[in-house]
């Protein structure tokens, strides 16, 4: 039997003891797992240091280095998610809706956990955190399948949290997969009757070959190609403010900014204002042929630039008409992730908000905000970019189901 299948099963069988456990017991193994995490950073972050010195000597400029690092702020607020998730209230067993039918039968639609959940991802082991956090929460057990890039610092963490709950559930809940192969992830694609929902993470390319290959039910997460609007009504101290920080803070995470979207009445204004601020920060900017006319020295954008999810600091700039075009460029180019306009009206706020294609939608605000963190979910298993079940970013309700329960006093159907 390979590490998978043996790794799957005794997350399957650890699971059903965790779907059956009180929310006091799981509430307490959260507060473990917290507490582990601090009084083991200095191993945690030794782990991690040769992951990164790795990484580094491989991929000397990758953007991609970022979301590998840990450090001690950033495990401090793993941990403090961690007591967050705890305190959310229970979702098992939480009564959706009931009502009574005609023949007296009492139904109740009430969420259960989904079982064991799959999730591949790669570079950011905080994620080994968040994901086994909000999972034990929802009563799931987790098969985790890292990337290779951070293999010590995820078999480190996951060691940790095993060890720190084991006193009040079992601690098979959380299943790391060590082998770096990546054939250990064709499988899980097709690992029906083990896994009962996969999750991947990763670029878009990645995203799209699980979709297209698993068998197992998979929710789409992370592809990125996020625009921020600039109408001609905006305040533009304000945008150029939203656009830094949704392009620079950390522009390899799935919520920065790729593209920005200005409207022609400010254009000539506006674009040299953005360009000089973006230039403090090294942005390279490429724009469309309206943007280039009015700054000869942007690199023109080519049409595979607005599909692209630039993961380094590179932007792209176009100028549209009117909210209605930029919401058709938008649905034409975007991964129905965050989308974001700054407008000092009400009816084009409106109007973008309803008609834009996205998980999320911003009026005035930061698009580094979709976060499951920042929406007070403690953490987030990803955020998801498709329309069924779950939108945006998953907490503990995106990780449960739903059943109908029934009690009746006999009744038979007639027809």
């Amino acid at each position: 039997m390979d590490e998978l299948v043996e790794k799957a099963l005794l997350a399957r069988k650890a699971w059903f003891e965790l779907a059956n456990s009180s929310d006091s017991v799981r509430k307490k193994a959260l507060e473990s797992m917290s507490q582990a995490i601090i009084e083991n950073k200095e191993k945690i972050l030794e782990a991690n240091s040769l992951d990164v010195e790795k990484f580094k000597k491989e991929h000397p400029s990758d953007p991609l280095l970022d979301r590998l690092i840990l450090n001690e702020k950033r495990l401090k607020s793993a941990a403090e998610g961690l007591i967050k998730i705890s305190q959310l209230p229970d979702p098992i067993g939480e009564v959706v809706e009931g009502w009574t039918t005609i023949h007296g039968l009492k139904i109740q639609k009430v969420r259960v956990p989904i079982g064991v959940i799959g999730v591949v991802y790669e570079s950011r082991p905080n994620v080994t955190i968040d994901i086994s956090g909000l999972a034990i929460k929802s009563g799931n057990a987790v098969v985790l399948r890292g990337g290779s890039e951070a293999l010590n610092s995820n078999k480190t963490i996951a060691e940790i949290l095993r060890d720190s709950i084991k006193d009040y559930i079992n601690k098979d809940v959380i299943q790391i997969i060590e082998n770096p192969d990546r054939s250990i992830v064709d499988k899980m694609l097709k690992l029906n009757g083990y896994l009962d929902l996969l999750i991947p993470r990763g670029s878009s390319s990645f995203i799209e070959y699980v979709r297209k290959n698993a068998s197992v039910p998979v929710i789409e997460t992370g592809a990125g190609n996020n625009h921020i609007f600039v109408n001609y009504d905006a305040d533009l101290e304000m945008a150029t403010k939203i656009i830094i920080n949704a392009k620079v803070q950390r522009p390899a995470v799935c919520n920065a900014v790729r593209k920005i979207l200005i409207h022609k009445d400010i254009a000539e204004k506006y674009v040299p204002i953005l360009l000089k601020e973006l230039k403090k920060y090294g942005v390279t900017v490429k724009g469309d042929e309206s943007v280039v006319k009015i700054a000869p020295d942007v690199i023109p954008a080519s049409e595979e630039d607005w599909d692209k999810e630039y993961m380094d600091l590179t932007l792209s700039i176009k100028i549209v008409n009117s909210v209605q075009e930029a919401v058709e460029h938008i649905n034409k180019h975007g991964t129905k992730h965050s989308e974001a306009i700054i407008t000092n009206n009400l009816k084009d706020a409106q109007y973008f908000t309803w008609n834009v294609d996205a998980a999320c939608t911003y009026v005035n605000a930061s698009i580094r905000f979709t976060d499951g963190e920042q929406f007070g979910f403690g953490a987030e298993v990803g955020i998801s970019t498709q329309k069924l079940h779950a939108r945006g970013p998953m907490g503990i309700k995106e990780l449960t189901t739903t059943k109908y329960i029934i009690y009746g006093e006999g009744q038979t159907r007639e027809i």
